[in-house]
């Protein structure tokens, strides 16, 4: 690796929290340390930066974040870094710190605030942080994997329960707009029912009697229990329960796994993958890049431009979706 161009990385989490979040910081700290760069942790995201909430970041701080879930930096969201005003005002405090590169860990609203950063003269790189595999530019994002097993595993007890009591579960999952979560779960726990906002058009009446049958058909076979694993993006899980009980009179309870999924220690893809991701990004701006995210693609760590990244539109495996109902019936 050739002299750097840069002296100081700034690096910060924003958005929602993300297993792996401490590994992609911790990696970014140490590589840049490496290549003789100094580095300035910035808490709370854009919220912290735009309150100067900047500080000398040591090797002590980052010891031992590598199994911790969540964000030793804290995250935030932060509406007004919308504004051109508070844009120019964050670019300034960064110059005041002498922070000519930044790496912002986060999702796709992270990714603008890095690309308004950029059009500021600040060398940017994003690293796509989110449980929701929502990011169109990247195959992985950092925290999936986790929550995909947390949620998984929580599914797995659930069932153990809904099997004694002869139960129809409805067990609603995050994600936001997108159903990965929700597709990954239910094919990993071989869930009877998946639903995803990409399949969803909205007639929920539809949607349930679709449920009440096939649970009719499998309690005709003899089947004792009915798991349906629902994605926040279709959500209604407390009253669809209720009315799926009234229509067959088979008891039927609803459970919200909720914010489980963000924290608990990363899985081995989460810590390694997030680490790779995070010297990557080290490695771009000491080759004088901005304005890019990484990714990873067709089993390498890729990076592109950030308007380009976020111009891409992503949809759920039309192949996958169908082999999980298959295999649910």
């Amino acid at each position: 690796m050739g002299k750097p161009n840069i002296k100081t990385i700034g690096v910060l989490t924003s958005g929602g929290d993300a297993p792996g979040m401490n590994a992609a910081l911790r990696a970014v700290a140490r590589t840049a340390w490496a290549r003789g760069i100094d580095v300035k942790g910035i808490y709370r995201g854009y919220s912290g930066l735009l309150n100067d909430e900047i500080f000398d970041m040591e090797k002590e701080f980052t010891c031992d974040i590598i199994s911790r879930g969540g964000t030793a930096l804290f995250t935030a969201r932060c509406e007004e870094f919308k504004q051109l005003e508070y844009q120019e005002k964050a670019a300034e405090i960064l110059r005041s710190h002498n922070i000519d590169g930044l790496v912002v860990i986060g999702g796709d609203g992270s990714f603008r605030g890095a690309q308004k950063l950029s059009a500021q003269g600040i060398n940017t790189v994003a690293l796509p942080g989110t449980i929701d595999l929502d990011i169109a530019c990247t195959e992985y994002t950092i925290g999936f994997d986790t929550a995909v097993n947390t949620a998984m595993q929580a599914i797995d007890k659930i069932r153990d329960s809904s099997t004694s009591h002869e139960r129809c579960s409805i067990i609603e999952v995050m994600g936001r707009n997108a159903g990965y979560i929700a597709l990954w779960c239910g094919m990993a726990t071989g869930a009877e029912d998946i639903l995803i906002p990409e399949s969803f058009d909205g007639n929920l009446p539809k949607v349930e009697q679709q449920i009440i049958e096939h649970l009719l058909r499998n309690r005709a076979k003899g089947k004792t229990h009915h798991m349906v694993i629902n994605a926040e993006g279709v959500g209604h899980s407390y009253s669809m329960a209720k009315r799926i009980e009234s229509a067959t009179g088979i008891e039927t309870r609803a459970t919200i796994l909720g914010h489980m999924q963000r924290g608990g220690s990363p899985t081995a893809k989460d810590r390694v993958y997030a680490s790779m991701m995070g010297a990557y990004a080290v490695d771009l701006l000491c080759a004088g890049k901005t304005n890019r995210v990484v990714g990873y693609q067709n089993g390498r760590f890729m990076d592109m431009d950030i308007d380009e990244g976020l111009a891409m539109t992503k949809d759920i495996d039309e192949y996958q979706l169908q082999i999980a109902h298959l295999l649910g019936k």
